[in-house]
């Protein structure tokens, strides 16, 4: 079982950025599609970005221009640098693995304050 230990949540001002990572184990990293999800108080988990194993990206429309993701192989991590945060991304965002099935990372709180 791949093992998902996300970091970089916080509470920051509207306009302001932060970095998420994500740290899988195992060595498979590089053949499995990595993702973001999130999930806001009351709503469904959606989709924020994806990554595939060879580096496609893909972003939900509400974040694009202001969000990327990345991988870094040799550290079986991946990456979403998010900048211009506004307080409708308030929400636990989670990483996301892909292979043969999902595996989930515990989840990190992002606030964004007006």
């Amino acid at each position: 079982q791949v093992q998902l230990v996300e970091s970089g949540g916080g509470l920051v001002q509207a306009g302001g950025s932060l970095r998420l990572s994500c740290a899988a184990s195992g060595s498979l990293f590089s053949r499995a599609a990595m993702g973001w999800y999130r999930q806001a108080p009351g709503k469904q988990r959606e989709l924020v970005a994806t990554i595939t194993y060879g580096g496609s990206t893909n972003y939900a429309n509400s974040v694009k221009g202001r969000f990327t993701i990345s991988r870094e192989y040799a550290k079986n991590s991946v990456y979403l640098q998010m900048n211009s945060l506004k307080p409708e991304d308030t929400a636990v965002y989670y990483c996301n693995y892909r292979l043969e099935n999902d595996c989930w990372g515990q989840g990190t709180q992002v606030i964004v304050s007006s």
